[in-house]
């Protein structure tokens, strides 16, 4: 029953979507190529290269499921040499990085919306053996279309916070059936396994696992080329001290740049970098800094500037944070001042550099806990 009233009010709440989508269209670009694929319509090459065999179905948002999806695929193709995925990703951002650093072996495509004849068509194109969804994303229609062609769905890295535990709560009647339907959901954290219970999920069926995101990455000549690219502005020396700011959201660009101001007049070869979540904010970003009097290049106009060193350097790629993250002194956690959740650590920890954060870690709680007890992190509870 539920899943008819979802169904039912589906096409409603496109309409009410839709002007917000195409905005987002309209700035962040790109949403144009292979939409088709959205709507479940594909070429007849492809529907050929999907029936050959049948695939694992990952499906990964953005950017930071996508590197988990990579990662994780790359480890059950050790333990099945033979093993081919498909890679669905919601996002330009997604799609671009997973096409990107995307194997032979993995088919790379945007998510099917998630609408009964849409994923009805797709899960006949696609074939899949089995479904991983990373961390944070169940859709009513795709769980029950995995359900109904007894194909095994697991929902891995899974991650849920005490406020969206709250939220799901609110709505348990209609999102408890839809998590029913997962045969595996394999959590971050060990305080998760009774958060996705009390939402639904059978408790044979939660496993703690841990982090996907804490695991090593093995390193390729692709990711030298990166540095090469980074190290190549100039920043690589050892009296150069360098304020990261990684994934900002609005608002935080500016409130960085004004710290950098202050503390750059005890520090004068202070420079700072920041890596906005969302790219197609680069010029409102750079507008806001200017304003500042901050002389500001983007990273790929620094690169042909190299005479000149900017004051503020906003980076224009996607999928190179954790090569960028090389040249920090200190690294700001993005999303975490205004009340957002806060973005994942992991990478800047990773990479040796003392970390930063606002008040607002909700979405990674116990590690930022940890990392502040064990006096790895220091979270600040204002500007100021």
């Amino acid at each position: 029953m539920i899943r008819i009233i979802y169904n039912l009010l589906w096409p409603l709440g496109l309409l009410f979507f839709l002007p917000g989508y195409l905005l987002k269209m309209f700035r962040r670009g790109g949403y144009r190529q292979k939409f088709g694929q959205r709507v479940g319509m594909y070429r007849a090459d492809v529907r050929t290269r999907l029936t050959k065999t049948r695939s694992t179905w990952l499906h990964a948002v953005s950017v930071g499921e996508v590197t988990v999806a990579l990662k994780l695929a790359s480890a059950l193709r050790a333990l099945e040499p033979d093993l081919h995925c498909l890679l669905t990703t919601t996002t330009t951002t997604g799609f671009a990085l997973a096409n990107k650093n995307a194997s032979s072996w993995i088919e790379v495509m945007y998510t099917p919306l998630d609408f009964w004849p849409i994923m009805r068509r797709a899960f006949a194109v696609f074939h899949p053996a089995r479904i991983l969804l990373i961390e944070a994303e169940v859709w009513p229609n795709l769980a029950a279309e995995a359900r109904a062609r007894r194909i095994p769905i697991a929902l891995v890295n899974a991650r849920l916070s005490p406020r969206s535990e709250k939220r799901f709560r609110l709505f348990r009647f209609f999102v408890a059936p839809t998590f029913r339907l997962l045969d595996l959901v394999c959590v971050q954290e060990p305080a998760d396994v009774d958060r996705w219970q009390r939402l639904g999920v059978e408790r044979s069926r939660i496993r703690y696992t841990g982090s996907i995101k804490y695991d090593p990455v093995r390193r390729d000549d692709r990711v030298h080329v990166q540095k090469a690219r980074v190290f190549d502005l100039n920043v690589s020396s050892p009296d150069q001290l360098v304020l990261f700011g990684g994934s900002t959201h609005r608002g935080e660009e500016e409130i960085l740049a004004r710290v950098f101001l202050k503390l750059r007049q005890k520090f004068p070869s202070l420079r700072l970098f920041i890596a906005p979540r969302h790219v197609e904010r680069l010029r409102e970003i750079r507008a806001q800094l200017e304003a500042l009097s901050l002389h500001v290049r983007l990273a790929s106009e620094a690169r042909s500037h190299r005479d000149a060193k900017p004051d503020c350097v906003l980076l224009d790629t996607t999928g190179e944070l954790q090569c960028w993250y090389g040249i920090a002194t200190v690294v700001f956690i993005g999303k975490s001042l205004m009340a957002h959740g806060g973005q994942n650590p992991v990478e800047p920890i990773l990479a040796g550099k003392p970390v930063i954060f606002g008040p607002h870690m909700e979405n990674f709680a116990t590690l930022a806990q940890t990392l502040v007890a064990k006096k790895s992190a220091i979270q600040v509870l204002d500007v100021d």
